[in-house]
């Protein structure tokens, strides 16, 4: 399995408030879990390591390659990474189809969307979405919504899968439902993710590595 490792530092300042962040820890689990209450730091990990936040100092490296290493002035562009990320509101292209939205990952542009080769046609039916193909995000369910967001995140075949609070718009049935969807997933597919979350019932579901933060920080030992 790809291991990751992140040590990195960052400090925040906006009105008057400042936060600093200064995490570190190793996974090579299927799913490693960020776990803590709101502003605990998780949601600027993972844009770290998706190379949305440049850290103050620090390195992140997955598998052999370095991503970022502040002092060797080594930072690979997001797009480089090989990383796939699923927002907290699924940032699914509004105006595009499902089909579209998924086409569009695998950078040849919404209007490649129609001639969908085999790999896309697959995910449409590996995640139920077949026949809401056509159909855009405005009109599917929360769900739906996720499992198109998902897809789009695999149709780039990422090396690691970043997904920030997957199950928190969602209701308790949904919720628990999609958990083993998504455990189904990592399964089948064997890309490493990694889930933040602030619900216990998340970590309990999805078992995997627990890094617990507090206040910018490791709680528990990496």
């Amino acid at each position: 399995m790809t291991r990751l490792s992140v040590s990195v530092a960052r400090h925040l300042q906006a009105d008057g408030r400042e936060f600093r962040l200064d995490v570190a820890f190793d996974s090579d689990a299927d799913v490693t879990i960020l776990f803590g209450p709101s502003g605990a730091g998780k949601t600027l990990t993972l844009h770290a390591i998706a190379g949305l936040l440049r850290p103050d100092r620090g390195t992140i490296r997955l598998g052999e390659q370095l991503l970022f290493d502040r002092a060797r002035r080594v930072d690979v562009p997001t797009r480089q990474r090989g990383i796939g990320f699923v927002f907290q509101d699924y940032a699914l292209f509004p105006h595009l189809t499902v089909a579209q939205n998924i086409a569009f990952a695998r950078s040849r542009g919404w209007m490649q969307a129609r001639g969908m080769d085999t790999a896309d046609r697959q995910l449409l039916e590996s995640f139920d979405l077949a026949a809401c193909a056509d159909a855009c995000p405005a009109q599917l369910s929360g769900g739906q919504r996720q499992r198109v967001a998902l897809a789009r995140a695999l149709a780039a075949a990422p090396r690691l899968l970043l997904l920030d609070e997957p199950f928190a718009a969602l209701d308790a049935p949904l919720r628990e439902r999609l958990r083993g969807e998504l455990l189904a997933l990592q399964r089948s597919r064997g890309v490493p993710m990694v889930v933040i979350t602030h619900d216990p019932d998340d970590v309990a579901a999805l078992g995997g590595r627990v890094i617990q933060l507090h206040e910018g920080q490791v709680r528990t030992p990496p």
